[in-house]
């Protein structure tokens, strides 16, 4: 079995492009480890790269459910090692691309998170909570007994926060020790792109108002207008949350596009600190070489099967 190929790194950094270089160069396909891209019908604001720039490229595990259907990181480690499987089966590459860390820990760690296991009255208690006093006091919570999570979620990821709650509830450890670790099945390599800090700040603001100019605030108007609530964990990811109140009178569109931008960049922070602690073979900055440079780097760097590991 080929090792699996993760490309991980902050969200505007080129992931998916330099994905499709190297899967063309090497025979791969992708598979997608964005908690976003899995929605239907979210395309402009999760960046999802259209079918027709895929480039013959398979891509795997994009538009999975529609938004009002849950979707945990249970879910995704069942569906991509089962895609895994598949793509090896027929003597090709699988490239593992995305910013969503939990989604790819799950797959190199071999995280089990049934251990710790289910309580719907507590569960039900916190969603009480926060559709009256907000979601941010459940983020607060979390916090204070597992400030690792809180500062990987968003604050307004309800259904993620409230996951983790349960999970401290029940054990008295905060999520990331209280799920087992099986020890991963499958050999990898991790390539992680990054660039400097400003100069990607100064890519995320360009990117949100590319992606408004692309038609992003209508998208979100189709999302609502077929009736999927503001409220759904969906619906609360970054941009979307802030074109819903644009949308329902409730925020200036200036106001909002700043929001979407400040977020971005929050959520890139945070994702810089998670893929720094991770097993990244090679950090390529995309900054100083191009997309086409580093494609070809991680090409090579595949082909030699040098340096992978098996967790």
């Amino acid at each position: 079995m080929n090792p699996v190929l993760f490309i991980v790194g902050p969200t505007a950094t080129g992931k998916s492009d330099v994905a499709i270089r190297v899967a063309k160069q090497i025979g791969g396909e992708i598979i997608s480890a964005d908690s976003m891209q899995i929605y239907r019908g979210m395309d402009i604001g999760t960046a999802k790269i259209p079918p027709e720039q895929r480039q013959g490229v398979p891509h795997h595990l994009i538009d999975v459910v529609d938004p009002d259907t849950p979707f945990t990181v249970v879910d995704y480690q069942r569906l991509a090692l089962e895609t895994i499987e598949n793509v090896s089966q027929r003597g090709r590459w699988a490239i593992v691309v995305g910013g969503t860390g939990l989604y790819v820990k799950s797959l190199t760690h071999g995280l089990d998170f049934s251990p710790a296991g289910e309580d719907p009255g507590y569960r039900q208690e916190l969603r009480a909570r926060a559709a009256r006093e907000g979601p941010e006091v459940l983020h607060r919570l979390l916090a204070e007994v597992d400030p690792e999570t809180a500062r990987r979620l968003h604050p307004h990821d309800v259904r993620r926060i409230i996951r983790a709650l349960e999970i401290h509830h029940l054990t008295g450890l905060p999520m990331s020790r209280a799920a087992g670790r099986r020890g991963s099945l499958i050999p990898f390599l991790m390539f992680g792109l990054t660039m400097e800090r400003e100069a990607l700040y100064r890519r995320i603001n360009d990117r949100v108002i590319q992606m408004i100019k692309q038609g992003w605030i209508q998208e979100v108007q189709r999302l609502l207008e077929r009736g999927y609530s503001r409220n759904l964990t969906s619906m609360q990811a970054i941009g979307y949350k802030e074109l819903g109140d644009y949308l329902a009178g409730e925020m200036a569109l200036d106001e909002a596009i700043e929001r979407i931008q400040r977020g971005t960049r929050r959520y890139a922070k945070r994702q810089w600190s998670w893929f720094r602690a991770q097993p990244v073979h090679q950090w390529l900055d995309v900054g100083g070489i191009s997309l086409e440079e580093a494609g070809r780097k991680i090409a090579e760097a595949v082909g030699g099967r040098k340096g992978f590991r098996k967790a």
